[in-house]
């Protein structure tokens, strides 16, 4: 191809920003994985899984999407809860196309018309309203949902609903924000999925695994920090240390659980989800530490990452 070809061909891709908002738990992080294809955002069904702005890189013969995931938008009761919200504002008034995620199965209540108005805060963003879960509601809640999704504001550029699970409808989401990018060369090379380090990708992992079947008031007090990835000399193996942090004694105990029985079974199930993702087996060493507090504490939030 010629140079002139070259820029021709660039000239009609698009690439930006997208960013998925919503009440937490309407599907932000699966929608994200689904799009891109590989599992870069851990889910689970505790609000406030997200605390990070993750980007998944999603390319097409038309241009590149960079998913960026953030986490709900909710009222911050510690710290640690505002300075997500901090972060979820800063990328709203970053990204081309702001997504707004609200559930087939569930009536659009007063969180989603709030969180919808706020939009007008971020003007330069087109706005596009994404019914989510289609593959667990009837076709009636869908038709309502559209409707009720659809009446909250006037500039939408579109109303999708979409099935992460199924896959249903999600290419006319992708072309739709694909074409609501601004024109130009891709943001990241070929064949990146993620900008995520390696050791962040096996701290969430850790936490997605941890998060599993704790009560309610434990899973803001999780943390995950990755201390050691080392491949074994002569060995396949390769060796990961990681502290799981939380905020009381008690919590430790549950996380541990019975004999460490609970311990094992994050372990486990942490390890299946490693192993692939750096192609080797793995030895996972996890430890339980307290940090009192942390949520609360702005020197213990840095040294966790916040």
């Amino acid at each position: 191809m010629s140079d002139e070809d070259s820029r021709a061909a660039s000239a009609d891709l698009r690439s930006g920003f997208v960013t998925f908002v919503g009440r937490p738990n309407v599907g932000k992080s699966t929608l994200m994985n689904a799009l891109v294809g590989e599992k870069i955002a851990i889910t689970s069904d505790k609000p406030q899984t997200t605390r990070r702005a993750i980007r998944g890189i999603l390319n097409r013969p038309a241009g590149q999407l960079v998913v960026v995931d953030t986490p709900g938008l909710h009222k911050p009761r510690t710290l640690l809860g505002q300075r997500l919200n901090d972060l979820v504002e800063q990328v709203l008034g970053d990204v081309d196309v702001i997504g707004f995620c609200v559930p087939a199965t569930e009536k659009v209540g007063p969180g989603d018309r709030r969180i919808a108005e706020s939009l007008d805060g971020y003007a330069r963003a087109k706005k596009v309203a994404i019914v989510t879960k289609t593959d667990s509601a009837t076709r009636e809640q869908i038709t309502d949902r559209l409707m009720e999704v659809d009446s909250l504001r006037e500039d939408w550029s579109a109303v999708i609903p979409i099935s992460s699970l199924t896959r249903d409808q999600l290419d006319v989401l992708t072309d739709e924000l694909l074409s609501l990018m601004p024109a130009g060369p891709a943001l990241y090379p070929e064949g990146i999925v993620t900008d995520e380090s390696e050791d962040d990708r096996i701290a969430e992992i850790i936490r997605e695994a941890a998060l599993e079947g704790v009560r309610d008031e434990l899973p803001h007090s999780i943390a995950v920090v990755v201390q050691d990835v080392e491949p074994r000399e002569d060995s396949d193996l390769t060796d990961v240390y990681a502290d799981i942090v939380v905020e009381r004694d008690s919590q430790k105990a549950i996380i541990i659980g019975r004999k460490g029985a609970r311990l094992k079974d994050v372990g486990a199930r942490a390890r299946a989800g490693i192993e692939p993702l750096l192609g080797t087996r793995v030895y996972l060493s996890l430890h339980v530490r307290v940090a009192k507090e942390w949520q609360r504490d702005p020197k213990q939030l840095g040294r966790l990452g916040f």
